[in-house]
């Protein structure tokens, strides 16, 4: 039997094989092509804004060395209308502030009370081979996220990106940020991805997707017994023959 299986094996020249005709590609088909094409956004999205943080600097521009706490405090003073205003929507956080501390790491929980500021992440999104800071912090009240990042630009703290949004995961993923947030059809979610722009000087929205997350959760509806049927079904019959009964006596009275 080992001399046929070699023999077999043998026989096999082992070159490429066809798979078939190539599908044609199509194109795509343009529509409407006497509409004039827009030469601005209908809307401000903010693509590529940056911020310089006020006041916060590091020996040597090591941003290890920067307290996030620290940051996130000069965004809300730097931002009033949002955080500590009157009718500010996330009055909350500047509020939950003073869990912190006067100068603190982060605080640890996520609870009622606790301070708002995330762990701070470190890893080099800019390419210019030091790290940079991927920072977060809750946005009270209300399920809200925050998603900073900052690098030092000639020693300056800059904010290259910010998103605010409902969170579900947050991922660094080579010298992407990556966030997803949850959609209001069970089984999809919303995933964005933010990456460095060396010209803009800025992490960019370079990918938007809505996607399915796996099969779609239906709520049960439960089905009667059949015992519960027939009891149902007996009183019922048994109310309507006594309701009848009464009808009767109630005429001939």
């Amino acid at each position: 039997m080992t001399v046929a299986v070699l023999a077999s094996g043998c026989g096999d020249a082992g070159g490429l094989r066809g798979a078939g005709p190539t599908a044609t590609a199509v194109s795509p088909a343009r529509l409407w092509p006497e509409l004039p094409a827009a030469s601005s956004p209908a809307f401000d999205y903010g693509e590529a804004e940056t911020e310089t943080v006020k006041g916060i600097t590091a020996p040597g521009d090591d941003i290890h060395k920067v307290d996030p706490v620290a940051v996130v405090r000069a965004e809300i003073a730097a931002h009033p209308d949002v955080y500590s205003a009157d009718n500010s929507p996330y009055a909350g956080t500047a509020a939950g502030m003073a869990a912190c501390g006067r100068k603190g790491r982060t605080a640890a929980g996520s609870g009622a009370g606790a301070c708002p500021v995330l762990k701070a992440y470190y890893r080099d999104l800019t390419g210019d081979g030091r790290d940079d800071m991927a920072l977060g912090f809750r946005l009270l009240p209300g399920n809200g996220t925050a998603v900073r990042v900052y690098t030092f630009q000639r020693h300056k703290l800059v904010q290259i990106m910010a998103n605010d949004d409902a969170v579900t995961a947050v991922e660094l993923a080579g010298r992407a940020v990556i966030i997803r947030s949850p959609s209001q059809i069970p089984g999809y979610e919303y995933r964005t991805q933010w990456t460095w722009d060396a010209d803009q000087k800025a992490m960019l929205l370079t990918r938007d997707e809505f996607l399915r997350t796996g099969k779609p959760k239906r709520a049960h509806v439960p089905r009667a017994s059949s015992s519960a049927s027939t009891s149902t079904s007996t009183s019922t019959s048994t109310s309507a023959s006594a309701a009848s009964s009464g009808s009767s006596s109630a005429s001939a009275r």
